[in-house]
Order: C-alpha cells, then structure tokens, then sequence
C-alpha cells in the first residue's frame, strides 16, 4: 500500500504537455503540423495498442489548440489557458467517457467529473478497469449511456467562453449505447461552428462505422521500450535494472510498465507461486497441489488476476525460447525469470501450449465470473499435471 500511494504522489505531476509525455515524437510532430497549417479536422479519432498514451497526446493537443502563447513545439504552460487546461478545469474543455448506472442520479459523465478530474490528474495512463476499480462499480458494466447524447448536445450548443475552440474530449466511444451513438452522427457531421471532437479509442473496430467514418484516424504506435524505461527512472525513481526488467516485458505498454510497478513484490510472489504450480504438477504431487490451490484461494481476486495474466505470459516466452534457438531479443523476460526458464522451457512445446493457454484463460474467466476459487485452482492445478507432461 505504502509503494503504491509514493508511485500516486509521483505522478500527480500531470502530463499535459507534449514535452511530459514519453516517446512519440513522430505523432505529436504531425499534431503540431496539422495545427501550425490550421488544418486541425473537427473530428478526430486518437487509437492504437493499449498504453500507448492515446488519451495523455489528446489532451496534449487539446491544451495546444487553446494555447494564448504557444511555440512551435508545445504549449507555454503558464498562459491562463494553460493553467485550467492542466488543471482540467477550462470551461470549454468538455469529457465523455464511461461510468455506470447509479441508483440516485442520471448516468452522465458529468456526475462523475470530479472524482475523473482527480483519477486522470494522477497519471493520464491508466486502463478501463483501472478508471471502473477507482469508482468502485462492483460488477456493473461501465458504458456511455443514451442519456449523455442530451448532455453533449447541450454543452456543444453554448458559445465557447474563453478559447476560440470548443473540445469534447470522448474517452473510449465504442463503450457507447447505439442509441447514444446515433444521436450524436449529425452532430459530429456538422458540428457547431468552433467545435472540435478528440475521440480516444482502443478497439475502433467496435465503434459504430458511422461513426468511424466521420473521423481522421490518428494512429498511434506502442511506446518505445527505451522511452518507457526513461520514464520509470525518471517520474517513478526507478533504478536502471529494475526499470529495464520492467520495460522490456511491458510490450510498449506504459499502463502495463506502471501496473508492474505497483506489484513489483507481487511479481516475485507470482513467479514463486508459477515455479511451484509446475514443480507440483510435474511431480502430480496431489496433497500438495491441493495445499497449493487452498493458498491461491485466500490471496483475492485481484492478485489471483494477474497470477493467470502472469503465468500467460510466462508459458508464451517459454515457447519463444524453445522456438528461437537461443536468439533472445525475441523473447522478453527479467533476470529472474530467464533463470528459472533456462531449464523449464523444454517442458513447453507446440503440444501442450495451446491447452495450456487455454486452461489459464478459462480459469481467468472463471475468477472474473465470481467463481469459487479454490475449487479453480485445484481444477488448472490437475489439468496443468496432465499436460505438463
């Protein structure tokens, strides 16, 4: 708890500006450009791989169209636009983004942009769950409901107060209720004059094709792994080692890089825990895999997520080893887990990979679904003996 609140205060340093966001140098000159030649599309889609910072370059953007003073290369940071821009505080910055249904109140973003404020000022990568676990939603399916469409048109039909543009910023659209969606095509189409949609998306291909097809793809790339490793020295006080372990099993992922850090200890704890499923298994020691399985029962639900996230990821990188022949830049592990792999990874093979695979997934499912959970784990533990061997 206490390394997770040092890495929150860390990052409340916000990341508004270009400059402050890792990498991605050829994206924000193309953001620039099209600003510089006053050719900024009135609706635009921001996507690419998960953690690729498509929200942070968004609003990135949004801060340098409103700039009073801005260079060439970013915002000035300390016009008044800037400061409410950074504080997420303009009155003509407007967000969307997905929220659920209470019990007393519409189900409108605009009940929630308080407690929005505060989660994205802490880092602005994060993931869907990360932003649903943070407004302890349970088990309800975060979505964009029909009812914003009205709030939306609402705030778009006012004149701008104090920028010459108007910003919508939508937070994962293809989270949005059809009817929702087909409110808004006109709107998008043919937006009031000085408007200007920021769409940030990770599965485009779940947003309605209408909709789509309104919108300039802006594509972005996964970070480089050199960049997310700078960032951990650099905004989480990383030391070089641990920041490169983490980096290089992060897949261009930053939300992942950062996520790798709040578990650091669980991450030893989870390969301890994988070398003793397999140890166990290879043995079909049943008394204590069953031991094994009533010790996973008691961790939580959240821990025992990211074991099976973790053992995934393990069973791939083993396979990759046994497949490249010992050429290693292909295969992405720590120093830890490249010990333990020298010897496991023969036990990995095209045979048994996908049943393996798919028994985790399964088991994943399973937890996410509320199920009992020792009873899971004693299930994949006896599947994980068969096909072990």
């Amino acid at each position: 708890m206490q390394l997770r609140m040092t890495i929150k205060i860390l990052l409340i340093l916000g990341v508004m500006k270009f400059s402050e966001i890792p990498g991605q140098k050829e994206i924000t000159g193309r953001l620039l450009l099209s600003v510089s030649q006053e050719r900024v599309s009135h609706a635009q889609l921001f996507t690419g791989p998960e953690g690729c910072g498509s929200l942070a370059l968004a609003l990135a953007y949004a801060q340098y169209i409103s700039c009073e003073k801005r260079s060439p290369e970013d915002s000035c940071g300390v016009c008044k636009s800037c400061i409410k821009y950074e504080k997420l505080i303009h009155p003509d910055q407007h967000f969307v983004f997905p929220v659920i249904r209470g019990k007393s109140s519409d189900p409108i973003s605009e009940n929630y942009l308080g407690h929005w404020r505060k989660f994205v000022l802490q880092s602005p990568f994060f993931s869907l769950n990360g932003w649903l676990n943070s407004i302890e939603v349970g088990n309800a399916q975060g979505l964009i409901f029909a009812s914003e469409a009205s709030e939306i048109i609402r705030k778009l039909s006012l004149k701008a107060f104090e920028s010459d543009f108007k910003i919508m910023i939508i937070w994962l659209p293809e989270k949005m209720h059809q009817t929702t969606a087909n409110k808004l095509l006109k709107l998008i189409e043919e937006p009031p004059e000085k408007t200007l949609f920021l769409l940030v998306s990770e599965e485009p291909d779940k947003v309605i094709p209408t909709m789509l097809s309104r919108c300039q793809l802006v594509k972005i790339p996964a970070f480089a792994g050199k960049d997310i490793e700078d960032y951990l020295i650099n905004k989480l006080c990383k030391d070089a080692g641990t920041a490169s372990d983490i980096a290089s099993v992060s897949y261009g992922n930053i939300v992942r890089a950062i996520e790798l850090c709040e578990q650091s200890e669980g991450w030893l704890a989870n390969l301890e825990r994988f070398r003793s499923l397999m140890r166990l298994a290879w043995k079909r020691d049943i008394i204590s895999i069953i031991e094994w399985s009533d010790g996973m029962a008691v961790t939580g639900r959240e821990p025992q997520k990211n074991f099976l996230s973790f053992s995934l990821r393990l069973l791939r990188e083993n396979l990759m080893i046994s497949l490249c022949n010992g050429n290693n830049e292909l295969v992405y592990l720590t120093g830890e887990e490249a010990e333990f792999s020298e010897k496991f990874h023969p036990f990995i093979n095209r045979k048994n990979i996908y049943p393996l695979a798919e028994e985790f997934n399964l088991a994943s499912s399973h937890i996410e679904a509320n199920g009992n959970p020792r009873i899971i784990f004693l299930d994949l533990a006896l599947r994980v003996a068969r096909l072990i061997r």
